[in-house]
Parts: structure tokens; C-alpha cells; sequence
């Protein structure tokens, strides 16, 4: 059995270099959960995580049973919005809102999005796992980089990309600013985190 893995089947996606590059992102299919806050500090971020891959991990032995498709779990991602853009820049992250998500293979439908939550709600006592919904986003056109190290370090970069790329080539926001981890925090150092810094744009 081949085993599905979105890493590789939209590789241009899933990697990115230190420089800025432009992205055309089509119609993905995630599981998500909203929030807000810090998600260092807020334990809502921690649950929505946990009720995101209790049903990945449920859709995934699903479909390798029943459907002979296996997949590797997509890693976490994360749309984040402020009302004050410059909130991003400077760290201030109380003030942000969140979409966690975790990308499904384009086999998964609706019907068996629903009964994983209900196989999960059943097996488990997670406090998030009636807040995950089926969300399709259709970024466009983007902006990504790599980012190496602590999330905390993320300002410059993303000052760069706001203040200096997006105007030096007449694009503004279309979109929440969006991340993806490609790195487990528990087994990594700070100072070796990678992380796909993307933001969704249009012409000015």
C-alpha cells in the first residue's frame, strides 16, 4: 500500500528557502479549531491540538481499514489575525486569533470527518473535539519564506515581509497570516525549529 503523504504530493508547498518566493495555493481540505490568545499560555491552544490529531490519527486508521488508503498525518498549521497587524511584528500575542489545522488527503469527505469526531468524542474526553469542523481554504497567491528557530524570533522576518517585499512589489494582505511547523517543539531546541512563514496576497 502506498502511502499518501502531502509533504511530498505538494512538495512546493511544504518547503520553502530563506528568501521570499511567491506560492499559488489551491483548494486544501484541513480539520481546524478557533481560538484565541497566546497559544503559549492558553490552555484552549493546547486542547485544540490534542482534539486535531485524536481525529487525524482516528481518519487515518479509517481509511487504511476501510478504504486501503494509508496516509502519513499532515503536520500542525495555523492561520493567525489581529486586529492590529503590527501585533505580529511585535509579539504581542494576547491580542491574536487563531484557526489550528491539520491538512487531509482529498479522499476524506465530509460524512467521514463527522463520524471520526464522533469515534473521538466517544473513545476520549477531550474538552476541544466538539469545536473541530471541516474547513476548504483557497489561499491564492502567496508569500512564504523559511523560518529557522524560536517562534518568538519571528518579527523581523515577518517586518521584512510586510514593510519592505510586499510594498517593494505592490501587494498587500489577502488573508491571515499563516504558519506551518514542520518541526515537533518537544523534540526540537528552539534555536532549530523550522516553520513555514506564508501570507496570502493581492495587487495593491
Amino acid at each position: 500500500m502506498t502511502k499518501y503523504d502531502i509533504k511530498e504530493a505538494r512538495r512546493e508547498l511544504y518547503t520553502a528557502s530563506d528568501g521570499f518566493e511567491i506560492v499559488d495555493v489551491p483548494e486544501l481540505r484541513f480539520l481546524a479549531v478557533d481560538g484565541r490568545g497566546d497559544p503559549n499560555t492558553a490552555p484552549e491552544f493546547t486542547a485544540a491540538v490534542e482534539a486535531l490529531y485524536s481525529t487525524s490519527y482516528t481518519l487515518k486508521f479509517t481509511s487504511k481499514n476501510e478504504l486501503g488508503r494509508d496516509f502519513t498525518v499532515a503536520p500542525l498549521e495555523g492561520l493567525w489575525r489581529a486586529a492590529d497587524v503590527g501585533s505580529f511584528t511585535r509579539g504581542d500575542k494576547s491580542s491574536w486569533e487563531w484557526t489550528v489545522l491539520v491538512a487531509q488527503p482529498d479522499w476524506v469527505t465530509e460524512a467521514e470527518i463527522e463520524r471520526a469526531i464522533d469515534t473521538v468524542r466517544s473513545k476520549k474526553n477531550l474538552r476541544s473535539v466538539d469545536e473541530v469542523r471541516s474547513l476548504l481554504l483557497t489561499e491564492g497567491p502567496s508569500v512564504q519564506i523559511l523560518h529557522i528557530g524560536s517562534y518568538d524570533d519571528e518579527g523581523p522576518t515577518l517586518a521584512r515581509l510586510h514593510h519592505e517585499y510586499m510594498p517593494a512589489h505592490g501587494l498587500t494582505f489577502n488573508g491571515d497570516h499563516h504558519e506551518i511547523y514542520l518541526s515537533d517543539p518537544r523534540r526540537t531546541a528552539p534555536e532549530r525549529l523550522r516553520t513555514i512563514l506564508r501570507q496570502p496576497v493581492r495587487p495593491l
